[in-house]
């Protein structure tokens, strides 16, 4: 959201206006004649992500990796509004998962970001034991941390540049490692020589994740989580880490409506808990505010609620 209110979006311009928000939970006020299953009064969280329905990567329910797919807030007038109009399809095509009574509002908008961590967890394959490495530690990266641990990590270490979130990792979770820059002694001395089996990196640095490939272990796995400005989308790389430490490399982007619904089990169930994550609560009348903590990096997750 932010990057969209500061760098704009294709299409977006003052004659044709966008409502962002694409992380959205509510209730159902209103329901069409043919819209089975749902009624008025219900709680729900809503995935963002359309496909087409029909291609090949839609029919294998990798609809978020449509390539003319749609989203709420994205192309799409999303939620930051009092009401939000959800299109016959999202119903159709399963993006309306219903609360759990024990499930508050935010907990059911963060279920988005939270579902998109857990697919890029799956992609790396942590196992018990594994030494994990996380950069950026805002909420995306705790809820990597989080997914991280629940896999059996034997040390989950954060890195960020930014005293403040490092301490807000530590009132997470007094069992993440936090830690500023990371050198190649500090690597080993973390790892006890062994190199980083999982690395993730859920920040938009392309230092980052060039530098990944030096702090890995052999058959390490390092997943770019965090897009990056199209000005510096081009990073080095050094293939012979990758080659001669029998590296995988991989990057994930959105969630399946599948992953969205496991996610948010984790949820309901006490499996992983991200309520937690919320450090700034407002009405939208103070949404100016609420964007003007996130460009400064103040806090974790910036909620609007009604």
């Amino acid at each position: 959201d932010v990057r969209m209110l500061t760098s704009g979006a294709k299409g977006v311009d003052e004659t044709h206006p966008l409502v962002l928000g694409h992380e959205f939970a509510g209730d159902i006020v209103e329901v069409g004649a043919k819209a089975a299953g749902y009624e008025t009064g219900m709680r729900v969280a809503v995935a963002p992500n359309m496909g087409c329905g029909v291609c090949d990567l839609c029919v294998s329910g990798n609809g978020h990796l449509c390539p003319s797919y749609e989203a709420f807030g994205i192309n799409m007038d999303g939620a930051f509004a009092e009401y939000v109009k959800l299109p016959a399809r999202t119903v159709q095509g399963g993006n309306i998962a219903v609360l759990p009574r024990q499930v508050s509002y935010a907990e059911g908008a963060l279920n988005e970001p939270f579902s998109c961590a857990y697919n890029g967890s799956q992609h790396c394959r942590i196992q018990p034991g594994d030494y994990v490495l996380i950069v950026g530690s805002g909420a995306i990266g705790l809820m990597h941390a989080k997914l991280a641990k629940l896999a059996g990590a034997g040390k989950v270490v954060i890195s960020d540049l930014s005293p403040e979130r490092l301490e807000e990792c530590r009132r997470i979770d007094q069992n993440f490692v936090p830690v500023g820059a990371l050198d190649e002694k500090t690597v080993l001395k973390l790892t006890e020589g062994h190199g980083f089996d999982v690395i993730v990196t859920a920040c938009p640095s392309p230092a980052a994740q060039e530098v990944a490939f030096s702090q890995a272990a052999v058959n390490g796995r390092i997943c770019f989580f965090g897009g990056l400005p199209k000005e510096k989308e081009l990073v080095p790389l050094n293939s012979n880490l990758i080659h001669y430490k029998q590296l995988t490399v991989t990057g994930t982007t959105r969630a399946s409506l599948s992953q969205y619904r496991r996610a948010l089990g984790f949820i309901a169930n006490g499996v992983i808990e991200v309520a937690s994550l919320v450090t700034k609560r407002g009405p939208l009348e103070k949404i100016g505010d609420l964007f003007d903590r996130a460009k400064q990096v103040k806090g974790l997750k910036n909620v609007v609620e009604f």
